[in-house]
């Protein structure tokens, strides 16, 4: 019997729609649009390939990603298993964390069977805002939660955990879902800068729970005789873990960039073989890898696009991935993870190229240096300490950012810099001295660690009596580069600090309109060059009541 027409023509039209839609998906599998970090292309977006090397598809994975914890945020409650879940996914979407297609489509399964919903009517990637403002927001707001989930992250590894920083990414999960006004998003961002402070808060009270308070410490530069391991990116537990498994094997621990602050920590430099710090900051990790010739793990963000060169050796663990890579597999009822692979292929090694020789010194967390506040409060007094510097933040590849090393080179005697995170890079390594046995860099440890000096800053507030922390001889020469350092920022703001300069480049995100909300109302601005940022911050006010103390 033959069909009605009417149902033939509704078979094919939806056959048409098939084969419309299945074309557009496989197009847009070429295309995408991320703007999250600093090296957004031509300071406007990346949209065929991104700058950090992600690929179309897994720029669009991750929009998914976060689109279905959206759904999820709209479908349930929080609590402690899908708050750390969401942590953990918006931790995979981070800058240089996680390039592996297949592990993002599995982080999609998890949380799509958190929410039991797999579509909903939400929004899809950044360019679903259409207004350029609200866009702004939007992203400025999501860049702070997924910097949030890094550390927050970081603490639940070590069994530290905050209902209330699960309840805000939920929150903010749910709000960048729906239609809000600029001012309900503006006023969230500020409550998203005392969350920050929240959970960095937590973070640290986990480390020095854990490992003890850093102090002051010095790290090798140089290469022993022995094979060894070296660990790049933030979680000390792996790293611990690590050097518990191998105490015996004969091989020797390196840290790499953000890892070199473990070196301040008592539980973790009690061990022998810890050896030193092998390189520089991440962007660098190319040709350093390849000269290290042992193996090399990389516990959360900061992986580049790998190399044939030690394609062999390089592992990831936790949220980072990369495909083809070798990844160490998560805990097991909080039982460590298993690093015999990583060690015995260390064995078989030779011991490190080396790179360099010498020693850094380190471990200027918030507890040693207020340990040292008579002395520092005293160089104030006498005009030996003209001013602060925090010049804390993220390294970067671009050239430009040699700003920060000649600055730091520009700046005069008198003048201490306070720093945490891989930005420290472009001038640790610089002979500037020490006043009256201070060094001049100040290194409270990774990126994280801003907390430590935001306290050191607010203590001295209190120390000098002042009404406002911005009376300090202190002034801000941030470099950022990823979601962490937006955190960071956000968390400053709402402690209160105004005129930080913002480099290399102000946010590719930020729109004009919001540029202009964040300079009126906090006093935010864009580096210059080294001679005129420096001579601008030497001359800023200071209050009369830090006067009035120099002349006594």
């Amino acid at each position: 019997m033959a069909m009605p027409v009417s149902i033939k023509a509704k078979r094919v039209i939806e056959l048409l729609k098939n084969i419309i839609e299945h074309r557009k998906r496989f197009r847009q599998m070429d295309k995408m649009f991320c703007f999250q970090c600093q090296e957004a292309c031509g300071n406007k977006g990346c949209s065929v390939q991104g700058m950090c090397g992600k690929k179309a598809e897994v720029a669009n994975l991750m929009d998914e990603l976060l689109q279905q914890l959206k759904i999820m945020a709209c479908t349930v409650e929080p609590n402690r298993k899908n708050g750390l879940l969401a942590v953990q996914s918006l931790f995979m979407t981070i800058t240089n964390a996680n390039f592996d297609d297949e592990r993002l489509r599995s982080q999609i399964g998890k949380v799509r069977s958190f929410s039991g919903v797999s579509e909903k009517n939400i929004p899809c990637g950044v360019l679903a805002s259409e207004n350029e403002d609200i866009r702004s927001l939007r992203e400025l707001l999501t860049y702070g939660i997924k910097g949030i989930a890094a550390y927050a992250d970081h603490a639940a590894v070590l069994g530290f955990e905050d209902d209330e920083i699960y309840q805000f990414i939920f929150k903010v999960l749910k709000m960048t879902a729906m239609d809000v006004s600029p001012e309900t998003l503006l006023n969230t961002i500020l409550e998203c800068g005392g969350i920050a402070v929240k959970t960095m808060a937590l973070l640290d009270k986990a480390n020095t729970s854990t490992y003890g308070t850093p102090g002051i410490s010095k790290v090798r530069l140089g290469v022993g005789s022995r094979p060894g391991v070296l660990v790049s990116g933030h979680d000390l537990r792996d790293l611990k873990e690590l050097l518990e498994q191998s105490l015996d094997a004969g091989i020797d621990i390196y840290t790499h960039s953000e890892m070199l602050p473990a070196h301040y920590y008592p539980e973790l430099k009690k061990y022998p073989h810890l050896y030193g710090n092998y390189g520089n900051s991440w962007h660098l990790q190319n040709r350093e890898f390849a000269s290290f010739n042992g193996p090399i793990l990389m516990t959360t963000n900061c992986i580049t696009p790998v190399q044939e060169s030690y394609r062999e050796r390089i592992f990831t663990t936790g949220m980072a991935g990369y495909p083809g890579v070798k990844h160490i597999a998560d805990r097991v009822d909080n039982q460590a993870k298993d690093f015999s692979e990583i060690i015995a292929l260390a064995r078989k090694c030779p011991p490190p190229e080396p790179l360099e020789e010498g020693e850094l010194i380190g471990g200027f967390a918030h507890a040693q240096v207020l340990s040292l506040a008579d002395k520092i409060i005293e160089g104030v007094k006498s005009g030996a300490i003209r001013r602060f510097i925090v010049m804390a933040g993220c390294d970067g590849r671009q050239s430009v950012r040699k700003y920060f090393t000649e600055t730091a080179k520009l700046l005069p005697d008198d003048t201490i810099i306070l720093t945490a995170g891989c930005a420290k890079y472009r001038y640790n390594k610089l002979p500037l001295g020490d006043i009256n046995g201070i060094p001049r860099v100040l290194d409270a440890g990774q990126c994280n660690d801003c907390y430590s000096l935001a306290v050191i800053a607010l203590k001295l507030k209190e120390a000098f009596a002042l009404a406002d922390v911005n009376d300090l001889p202190l002034s801000f020469d941030i470099a950022w580069y990823e979601q962490k350092a937006v955190a960071v920022l956000l968390a400053l703001l709402h402690l209160g600090f105004k005129n930080l300069r913002l480099g290399p480049t102000l946010p590719a995100f930020l729109s004009p309109a919001v540029t202009a909300i964040l300079a009126e109302k906090f006093g935010i601005k864009g580096i210059t060059n080294p001679a005129d940022d420096v001579n601008n911050m030497l001359s800023e006010a200071i209050s009369k009541v830090i006067q009035n103390k120099v002349k006594e």
